[in-house]
This record gives structure tokens, sequence and C-alpha cells, in this order.
């Protein structure tokens, strides 16, 4: 937990950078070693990756489509590519799952948690295809997010269902894959 004095505040300041949702030194120095390196054999990669990640976590943090993506940052084709990529590989719940072990054991807690919050969110979409179904309760035709978090509001676990699946049901298929990832 972070107190935000004087000292806190210049330490995590984002001043001076291009976008706020850019990466530190610390942070790049966190991510790089979940990169995976250029492919052996032909072209050699020209593309910076941590301006490949500040791209995708512009994108997060904006909200915005991928075409709206500003030009100082590697092409969107570029971006795109090793985005779903890198979440096809599962490299993010990788990076996700070592850096929260990593952050529990700092905190003085087992690696693995112990305990955690449930929840879901019921949420509309405009995109046709993919993931959609009605949560009667919530009177919602979109999508279901359950999420978990543990007791120090680490992101555990997130999962998209269709909204029309029951909490009980999907709060099965959540923490069998919580088992599986921490043991």
């Amino acid at each position: 937990m972070v107190t935000w004095t004087g000292i806190a505040r210049r330490e995590h300041s984002r001043e001076g950078m291009r976008y706020p949702s850019d990466t530190t030194d610390e942070e790049w120095a966190l991510i790089m070693p979940f990169i995976p390196p250029a492919k052996r054999g032909g072209r050699p990669r020209t593309t910076d990756m941590r301006e490949v990640v500040n791209a995708m976590l512009y994108i997060a943090s904006a909200g915005c489509a991928w075409r709206l993506l500003p030009k100082c940052f590697p092409p969107v084709s570029t971006v795109r590519r090793y985005f779903y990529a890198w979440r096809d590989a599962g490299l993010f719940e990788v990076m996700n799952t070592v850096l929260v072990m990593s952050l529990r054991e700092i905190e003085g807690r087992e690696a693995s948690p112990s305990a955690g919050v449930i929840d879901s969110q019921s949420v509309k979409t405009t995109e046709s295809g993919g993931l959609s179904g009605y949560d009667a309760g919530k009177k919602v035709k979109g999508r279901k997010r359950h999420i978990v978090t543990d007791t120090c509001g680490f992101l555990i676990f997130l999962l998209v269902h269709a909204a029309d699946i029951q909490d009980r049901d999907g709060a099965v298929d959540v923490l069998a894959a919580i088992r599986r990832r921490f043991p």
C-alpha cells in the first residue's frame, strides 16, 4: 500500500512522459523479461518492444479503437499483431500471475492466495458476434465478467461469459481456473 507523501508522489509521477500510460523504466524492467525474443531467421526485429507495450497500454487506458492509435507509436497493424499473438499465447495471464505472486511475497504473504473475492458484472455489447446473452436479473443483453481479487485487491482472474450464465455456474468455471493457476 502506497502512502501518498511528497516523496511517493515524486517517485510515481508521470510528469514529463509523453502519455500517462507510458511505462517508466522500473515498470519496463518488470515487463521486459516476459517479452518473447525475436524469432530466429528472417529479418531482424526493428520494432521497439517497449513502444509496442506503451501502445497497448495507451489503447487500454484511452479505451479507443485501434485505428485511433497516435502516429508516434509503431504501426497499428504491428501493435495489434503482437497483442493478439501474446493474448493467444497466454502471455498476459502469465505476467499477471507472476507479478501478483511477487507482490504478495513482498507484502509478506504466501505467493498463492488462500482467500479472495469473486464478483460479476453484466455489460451491454454493441458488436455483433462473439459471446452474448440476456441477463434476465439485470435486464442486460451482452456479456458477463467474473472477476476474482485476493485480499490485497490484486486481480487474480477474469473470465468473460455470455450474460445469460448464472453467477453460481460462472463461479464454478472461475474457481476451477484459479486452482490450475495457483496450486
